[in-house]
């Protein structure tokens, strides 16, 4: 996907080159940095089935990246999003996050994502998008920390009609 706006293109990735690059990225953000989570702990964020890996490429480096779940009871679970730093306050992480909606809402109507408490600037985004709280999980990724659950959504699974894919 080109975002023409920015020169930034998205493209689905399975190299753990890549995820070497964005558990490296991750670890140096919050809310990671906040909540103490080392290199080895970031990269376990590309483990498991059921997961697409998406890198945002700027001028071919990678700036942003984001990890779904796409089956499970939570399918649709925008699991980790980051933009680098250095490429934040532009509308990148917006863009990224549109294009997550749009992937997920090819087979779930729900989008969930998690933020942590503290993480003021990505809670208001994620609200101002249509995100609503669904929960706070207390002491979920670490103690004494607290996530919040959001949750986007355009029906109930049950009456979910399957968009007709485009040609």
């Amino acid at each position: 996907m080109q975002l023409a706006d920015t020169y930034a293109v998205i493209e689905l990735t399975t190299n753990p080159d890549d995820f070497a690059l964005c558990a490296a990225m991750m670890m140096q953000n919050d809310p990671w940095v906040r909540l103490g989570m080392d290199y080895a702990y970031c990269l376990k964020a590309f483990d498991g089935d059921f997961k697409e890996i998406f890198v945002l490429k700027k001028a071919g480096k990678i700036i942003g990246f984001v990890v779904m779940q796409t089956q499970g009871t939570f399918k649709g679970y925008i699991q980790t999003i980051c933009i680098d730093a250095a490429n934040r306050g532009g509308g990148l992480g917006t863009k990224l996050l549109q294009f997550c909606e749009d992937r997920i809402l090819q087979y779930s109507p729900n989008i969930f994502i998690c933020v942590s408490s503290f993480n003021e600037g990505a809670t208001q985004l994620y609200y101002k998008l249509g995100y609503q709280l669904v929960g706070e999980l207390k002491d979920f990724v670490k103690k004494d920390s607290m996530e919040l659950l959001l949750r986007k959504t355009v029906g109930g699974l049950a009456d979910y009609v399957l968009p007709t894919p485009k040609s």
